[in-house]
């Protein structure tokens, strides 16, 4: 189990420098990938578990982009 837990920090680490651009990008190619099928068990997992960190990794971004955005609004409301 430990390994597993090891993959995860090495997958978040390598997702979590991704720009917005970058890391949508990736996710588009798993979900293309996972689609088209003929993946092992094992590799559709990897897949979606680097899909699941790509999508996390996107909202993180957009979430950063409206805050952004409304502290604009605000100040230029005040």
């Amino acid at each position: 189990m430990a390994a597993m837990s090891e993959k995860k920090s090495d997958l978040d680490a390598s997702v979590a420098e991704l720009s917005y651009e970058a890391a949508r990008d990736q996710l588009v190619e798993v979900v293309n990938t996972l689609e088209q099928g003929g993946a092992s068990l094992e590799e559709s997992i990897a897949l979606w578990e680097r899909g699941e960190a790509l999508a996390t990794r996107c909202e993180q971004w957009l979430d950063n982009a409206r805050e952004r955005l409304d502290k604009a609004r605000n100040s230029a409301d005040d």
